[in-house]
Parts: structure tokens; sequence; C-alpha cells
């Protein structure tokens, strides 16, 4: 009336629940079936107390919309059921209402609450026990037998077969829960799996390419700054050294990314690289950074433990990263890679380089070197850290320490 817009949940809440197309058809086909017995008198015996036969009608009529409750509301429809049975035995019992009220007791169990669930089969037991005793008491005849197992197949039969379909079909659902739940567990390690390799992938193209490709920019803007033939040779040298092997290293990882079977063709990937390549590496370092006034120089105990092979690699790819990062920002002076192992057999990498406020890197960087770093640290349950080391920030200093046992293959 005022224009606004209706509530759903206050139409849903006034909207009376609609019943179940099949307990329309329950209820209509017990209505009609106990018509027609009642129209050819065929009661279940006379009726009790001087009540006139036509109740059993009202019993029949009131059984039948308790079969329309039974999905929507068994309880109010065991509560409706209770009363019209009672009646209906008083006034000379249909056979129909008694069929539609085991139905109601069935429904009850089986779609009603679960407290109700659990207590209904029981109720039935002691109901069945009290009024087999009453008959007992007042009605001395062995037909009080009969009565009694007739009382049972109406209440105790349809409440435990309502128990027992109701824990199926809950164990069914729970099994299908536990299996959405297993599926979806399924799916987030996949998920985690895939980016964990992603994130190793990028680490090792990271590592691998960005030396070689700083080497190149930083040699390709001095031959192309310096007017001298000399120079200029010795820098494009240099670019096709850094390509050629910053070739071999990504035709390594394209290797191991297609698990190549190793062979004797010669066309497995290399190996892994290990601490032995440390001086490769300070090698290659000293020739790319002649030209910007750095030198390099490695101290390493002779008789260093050999670590495992994930803490060996780590360490040699934080060299070679921080080696990358010095010949992008250090200042010229002295690059010092210093290798340690305490007496808890913890490896400790350390790299100081000379560094000051320079108005932009030697080459260009995406920032990832840092992060790498921490991630392979953290991956091993090391510690990393990197910043300026003194006060006055002259020295930038790199330390890795990471856990590296000895390998028993190795005693």
């Amino acid at each position: 009336m005022d224009g606004g817009v209706p509530d759903p949940t206050a139409r849903i809440l006034a909207a009376p629940l609609r019943p179940h197309r099949l307990d329309v058809l329950v209820a209509g086909g017990g209505l009609l079936c106990g018509l027609l017995l009642w129209t050819l008198r065929l009661h279940g015996g006379p009726p009790q107390f001087g009540l006139p036969a036509w109740l059993t009608l009202v019993s029949l009529t009131a059984m039948s919309g308790a079969e329309l409750l039974r999905r929507t509301a068994p309880l109010a429809a065991l509560a409706v059921a209770l009363p019209a049975l009672a009646l209906d035995i008083c006034s000379g019992t249909l056979i129909a209402t008694v069929l539609m009220f085991t139905d109601v007791v069935y429904a009850a169990v089986l779609y009603g609450p679960p407290v109700a669930a659990r207590r209904i089969p029981l109720y039935c037991v002691l109901a069945t026990f009290l009024a087999t005793v009453v008959l007992a008491a007042l009605w001395h005849d062995p037909q009080v037998v009969i009565f009694s197992i007739a009382i049972a197949l109406g209440t105790i039969a349809p409440a435990w077969t309502g128990a027992i379909i109701r824990n199926h079909r809950d164990a069914a659902q729970a099994a299908r829960l536990r299996a959405e739940q297993t599926a979806l567990l399924a799916e987030m390690d996949r998920t985690q799996a895939v980016a964990g390799e992603r994130a190793r992938m990028a680490r090792e193209l990271h590592d691998l390419v960005a030396g070689h490709l700083s080497a190149i920019a930083i040699h390709a803007t001095a031959a192309q700054t310096i007017d001298d033939p000399a120079a200029t040779r010795e820098a494009l040298g240099v670019i096709r050294e850094n390509s050629v092997q910053g070739l071999a290293e990504m035709r390594r990882l394209i290797g191991l990314l297609r698990k190549a079977k190793a062979g004797g063709d010669g066309d497995e990937p290399a190996a892994t690289p290990t601490l032995d390549g440390l001086e490769a590496l300070l090698d290659r370092a000293r020739a790319n950074g002649a030209a910007s006034g750095l030198s390099f120089l490695l101290e390493a105990p002779r008789s260093l433990p050999k670590p495992v092979a994930p803490v060996e690699l780590a360490a040699y790819r934080i060299v070679q990263e921080s080696l990358t990062n010095a010949l992008k920002h250090a200042a010229p002076g002295e690059v010092l890679v210093r290798l340690a192992q305490d007496g808890g057999g913890a490896l400790t990498v350390t790299v100081r380089s000379p560094y000051d406020d320079r108005p932009g890197p030697r080459a260009p960087g995406s920032g990832a070197g840092l992060t790498g770093m921490r991630e392979r640290i953290a991956l091993l349950g090391g510690e990393f850290e990197a910043g300026p080391e003194s006060a006055d920030g002259t020295v930038w200093l790199v330390r890795a320490a990471l856990p590296a046992p000895e390998e028993e293959a190795h005693r």
C-alpha cells in the first residue's frame, strides 16, 4: 500500500507449508478407502460406550488430515492422529484409519526432529507393554495376546522401521559429507602443491637468469657509452659468455621440468649446482664486475662438511643472488663471501658488499630476489636477514643460517 518492497522473509513465514504431493495422494487414498469400507459396513467391531458409528468418519477425516502433515509437521500430525485413533477404536474401528495411523508414527520418526526420533520408538514399546498389562488384568482371555500383537504391529513396528531407515539415511548423508570434505581437502592440497611448485619454479628461473641478464645489461650499457674498440670487444665477449651460460642454464631447467631420463646420449640435464661450484661462480662475477670496480673474495673452510642437497642448493642460490645484486647495486670495492659452520651443524652464508646511494642500479631488476631468498630459507626452517650492516650504511649484509646435518650416505 505504501509502495515499498514486500519482505520475502515475512511472506515465507506468513505462507503455510504446503503438503508434499505424495502425502496428498496417501491422505486422499486413505480417505477414499475408509469411505468405501464404511459404506460396505466393514467395521472392525461394534461401537463402544454408546457412541454413534458415524464418528468413525470423523476420525477417518482427522487421520487423513494428519497424513497431509506427515512430512511438513510430523509431530503435529502425530498429535492429531492419537485422539483420532482413540475415537476410531471407540466408534467401530476402520482398518483404513488404523493403517494411516501406523504411517503417521513411521513418518514422525523418519521426518521428525532427532529427539523425537529417539524417543518415539521407546514410547511405543512402553505403551504396548502397559496396554498388554491392562488388558491382561481386565480381560482374562487368550485373545489378549492377539490384541497385544496388533498393538505392537501398529506402534512398535512402524516406529522402529522409521528409526532404521532414518539411521541408514543419516549414515549415507554423513558418508556423502565425508566424501565431499575429502574431495575438498584433496583439491586444496592440489592447489597448494601447484602454488608451491610454481613458486619454486619462479625462484629457480629468477636465480638462473637474473645474474646472466644483469651482466649482459651492464656490459651492453658499457659498450654503448665507452668509445673504445678494445673495451667494446671485451664487453661483447662478456655478453656472449653470459648469453651462452644463461642458455645452458635454461636448457637444464627445461630438461628438469620435462623429467628427461638420464641416458648415454648426453642430452640429460646437468647436475644440481653445489657449493663446489662457488669458485666458478665468483670467477664469472669477477669477469662481470671488473668494469664496475668490483672484486670478489671467497672465504670458506677447507674441511666444510657436506650438507644435505636442499641446504646446499639453497646456499648456492643465496650466494648467486647476492652476487647478482652486488653487480647491480654495489659501489666499487670488495665483495666478501664467507661460509661457516658452527658446532651444531648450522651452515651460515654471509655476503658483504660495499654500498652507497647510487642514483640507480646498473641493470634493472624485478625486486623478487630478496623475496626468493627469504622463501628458500623459510622452507628449510633457517634464518635470513638482509640490509645495511654499518651505521653509516656503507656495507650491505646478506646473512642466511641454514640447518645442515651431514649426509649419512657420505660416511
